[in-house]
């Protein structure tokens, strides 16, 4: 299986539910910004949250942020 690391210098808004996620935070997931479980050959694991409300999300896209799994604009500074 042949990876590639898909991140991005901007975050992904997404329409949230209320519901759990898991957030990819190794990058490799084709179905960003949520695992799709390709971090199992790294020693990475997914963040999982429960969104409480509906509306907006900002979650990071760089995988590089101090708040993941949300933006915190550390994008910018890449």
């Amino acid at each position: 299986m042949s990876l590639e690391k898909s991140i991005q210098n901007s975050p992904h808004i997404i329409k949230g539910e209320k519901k759990k996620y898991a957030w990819c935070a190794c990058g490799f997931s084709s179905n960003q910004p949520f695992c799709d479980g390709s971090h199992k050959v790294t020693d990475i694991t997914p963040i999982v949250f429960e969104n409480e409300k509906e509306g907006n999300i900002v979650l990071c896209g760089c995988k590089k942020s101090d708040n993941q799994p949300f933006c915190d604009g550390t994008h910018s500074k890449l």
